[in-house]
């Protein structure tokens, strides 16, 4: 090792904060780079590789932009609330609180031995009282716009964490964070109205700098489909039903239609002699996720009801079924099943034996399920595609059985939860006033430190009587708080717009100054909150446009996403799997500009991959390598004894891998393409180390600037390590408060190219040629090359072919 270890980056960074070096001007907006990394969860004592990999190498990317001249706004949070240390604590008996600001502080430690520029006067814990008051003020401005709501509703329950989760934290039907399997269950909840903005949250995302995946995973899960409402008659009865269906052109192949289970209808529709039946699918129902209802790799199960329908379009008596497959809260709950032109509707049919009539022209077998032209359709035989949809839609509205319809899969944002470790709910409910919202002078209601909370499928809030019994704001009696906690989605929903202004005690952010700081210029974070968090936040941000409080549509313009750093064995690390990586070892042996430079060198940033240690000694050689280079060219570059106004070959060609560095890391690592970036400055390295040995007297004037520009081009890379160079070589002020180095376009064309010489299509030797030769030029030079004469010998020349700065093919026998 070196002179650079874990002291100098203590050295630097007491000196960077005694400097304020890094502290946010918010009087200069005008050039503003707002960069911002998803703050980390502090359910861990410790960071973790995965945390390192996160924040790291944006740092040098903003390092990069201060250099550039961007003001650049880089702050740090915590997203604090939540189950982790509520289950933590339930194991250990220490309390969420405690342990939570244990962690938060041992993280903080970690994250300022990292070196970054993190802005932390505009910290934000979202726990405390001064954060939280604020997330409540958020969710009563949503109340007070009609877009929060309570209501019953079959919400997923897992039984494990004893809480409700949103359709996003179930995943294949268990619960993401314990892996149980999930019920169903019917509760009172708190909802937030997404579904309000649905168009726009599908319409908007076009516009946006983010990966396609994540813009394509948050278009299915909004899921617009047009189509049509159908309404079906009850045979017998004045009851009848709507059916939503993309495809009305198949409508008179309908030959049974299908309820939900929790559809409110089955009870009144199923005839006596298919109770039981019925009764016990429902019981069999209610057990499985929406997911794995919907798997198009489960078998299709139903129950026939014993009452008939009958199609509007054809008089047809059709039989009505109860089937899981079909989702109460998707369209009506009701389906149309055209088992000639629908997979799940053939297999279905095919199973229990029902009718399959062909009315579409196509295909060798059933079932066809592409557009073609109408058969056994009566009137509308010959019609095709939106043709045939919109001829018997028109029939339809005409009759008053039904009209044209937008549906959405997207469903209105879940936020209760059933869990101590939250921010909440600022509502009470009063016997004589109803459900009356807390006033904003009251916020925050505070959560309360003495709560027992060991999970019974009840609020731990509910049980703890000097919280749950208050006075209503309105009448002045005896009133009860809402013991439900927010889910930590809203917590973070919003906390973008609090960083710039996080000491406000007025309000959550200045309006002036949010929108002139917002939105976000680079959000990096995991691609899994694509369909939660990032949605979450785009309709909080557009929520609150729609109050007056921002003047701008979406939270973050640019998306990066992380890829994951693996164990050595190339698994998800896990405490279980004995595989975990801790930074703070590798830190203490090689310091934080190694850890640093190998996570940028050793994965693609957007891919990851398995640790190795094998390449961060690599990393420790190479900067060990640096400082040998540079430290050998001290007493040289301090000498101006021989300062030449022109260049010689050598020089020359170093001038040349300067500016394409320049040129190259400049580019790549603005596309966080860190580990092309080392790459070229390792290229850069060998070409100094070449210039260094091989010349006996030196430009030193040119050296210097070759040294200066090497040390600007490594400092956001290896931030603590390249302010001991710049000192080292008698620079008095950071290197962080200079210009990122330019590259000259015209030091990038050569004098001299170098070519490969092949004889019948091997290589057999290289030339130096002028760049500005021409084609016979070169044919000339390469065939007066005396290895060329050697192998050219006795043999007719049948061809000459050039390949213009890189090669020359010469055709003998």
């Amino acid at each position: 090792m070196g002179n650079y270890n874990i002291k100098t980056d203590e050295k630097w960074q007491s000196k960077w904060e005694k400097d304020k070096l890094y502290k946010f001007d918010n009087s200069k907006l005008d050039k503003k780079l707002y960069t911002l990394e998803m703050f980390s969860y502090p359910s861990g004592s410790k960071l973790h590789a995965g945390h390192w990999f996160n924040y790291g190498p944006v740092d040098s990317w903003a390092r990069m932009k201060r250099m550039e001249g961007y003001n650049v706004f880089q702050p740090m949070g915590f997203d604090a609330f939540g189950l982790p240390a509520e289950n933590y604590a339930i194991k250990t008996g220490i309390h969420p609180k405690d342990s939570t600001f244990k962690n938060i502080e041992t993280m903080e430690k970690q994250l300022r031995a990292m070196g970054a520029m993190f802005n932390w006067e505009n910290e934000v814990i979202t726990c405390s009282p001064d954060y939280y008051k604020w997330t409540q003020w958020v969710f009563l401005k949503l109340y007070e716009k009609g877009l929060a709501y309570k209501k019953k509703a079959p919400v997923n329950w897992c039984p494990s964490c004893n809480t409700v989760l949103a359709n996003e934290q179930v995943l294949d039907g268990k619960c993401e964070r314990c892996d149980s399997a999930v019920e169903k269950k019917d509760l009172e909840q708190w909802f937030l109205k997404i579904t309000d903005y649905a168009d726009e949250l599908l319409e908007k995302l076009d516009d946006l700098d983010w990966p396609e995946r994540t813009k394509a995973m948050q278009r299915h899960w909004i899921g617009k489909s047009t189509g049509a409402d159908v309404t079906f008659k009850v045979v017998d009865s004045e009851i009848e039903f709507n059916v939503f269906t993309t495809r009305v052109d198949t409508l008179f192949g309908v030959t049974y239609v299908v309820l939900a289970p929790e559809n409110e209808l089955v009870d009144n529709l199923t005839t006596d002699e298919h109770k039981t039946e019925v009764e016990a699918y429902k019981i069999q129902a209610q057990n499985q996720s929406d997911i794995e209802r919907q798997s198009i790799t489960r078998e299709k199960t139903g129950v026939f009801t014993g009452s008939y329908a009958t199609n509007p379009i054809n008089g047809k008596k059709v039989p009505i079924w109860v089937g899981d497959y079909v989702l109460n809260t998707y369209g009506t709950g009701c389906v149309m099943a055209v088992p000639a032109h629908d997979e799940r509707d053939f297999a279905f049919a095919t199973k229990y034996s029902l009718p399959i009539d062909r009315v579409i022209e196509g295909g060798d077998s059933l079932p066809f399920t592409d557009y073609g032209k109408l058969v056994n359709s009566e009137d509308f035989n010959g019609l095709y595609g939106e043709k045939a949809k919109e001829a018997i839609v028109n029939k339809l509205e005409e009759t008053k059985f039904g009209k044209k319809k937008t549906n959405y899969r997207l469903r209105d944002w879940l936020v209760s939860r059933q869990r101590y470790w939250g921010a909440p709910i600022p509502i009470v409910h009063c016997d004589k006033c109803g459900t009356v919202p807390v006033p904003y002078d009251q916020l925050p209601v505070e959560l309360p430190y003495n709560v027992e909370f060991s999970p019974d499928g009840e609020s731990p809030l509910a049980k703890c009587d000097d919280f749950i019994n208050t006075t209503c704001p309105v009448c002045g009696g005896h009133a009860k708080r809402e013991a439900d906690t927010l889910d930590t989605f809203v917590c973070s929903s919003w906390y973008y717009l609090r960083y710039p202004d996080n000491k406000n005690d007025k309000e959550p952010f200045n309006k002036e100054l949010i929108n002139k700081m917002l939105p976000v210029d680079k959000y990096v974070g995991g691609p899994e909150h694509a369909c939660m968090h990032l949605l979450y936040a785009r309709f909080v941000t557009k929520a609150l446009r729609d109050m007056g409080y921002l003047n701008f549509d979406e939270p973050f313009k640019s998306l990066v996403h992380q890829g994951l750093i693996l164990g050595p064995d190339g698994l998800k690390m896990s405490k279980s799997k004995g595989n975990t990586i801790s930074p703070d070892d590798y830190i203490n042996k090689y310091g934080s500009d190694v850890f640093r430079m190998y996570l940028m060198f050793g994965f693609d940033y957007t891919e990851g991959g398995a640790w190795s240690d094998d390449t961060i000694k690599s990393i420790a050689r190479f900067v060990d390598r640096v400082e040998r280079i540079i430290g050998s060219c001290e007493n040289e570059i301090t000498d101006a004894s021989n300062n030449k106004t022109s260049m010689d070959k050598e020089e020359k060609e170093l001038n040349y891998v300067r500016n394409h560095t320049i040129k190259a890391v400049t580019e790549d690592a603005d596309k966080f393409q860190f580990n092309t970036s080392i790459a070229r400055m390792m290229e850069f390295t060998n070409a100094l180390s070449k210039y260094t040995a091989s010349k006996s007297t030196k430009n030193s004037a040119f050296l210097k600037e070759c040294i200066v520009d090497f040390i600007k081009l490594l400092a956001p890379f290896a931030p603590h390590f390249s302010e001991e160079l710049w000192e080292l070589h008698g620079f008095n002020s950071s290197v962080f408060n200079t210009k990122w180095p330019s590259f000259d376009k015209k030091a990038l064309v050569k004098d001299e190219i170098e070519m490969a010489i092949q004889i019948n299509g091997k290589v057999k030797a290289k030339i130096n040629v002028p760049s500005s030769s021409s084609e016979d030029e070169i044919k000339e030079i390469s065939l007066n090359n005396e290895d060329v004469k050697k192998h050219i010998e006795g043999k007719t020349i049948r061809k000459v072919i050039v390949i213009k700065n890189r090669l020359v093919n010469i055709v003998a026998n």
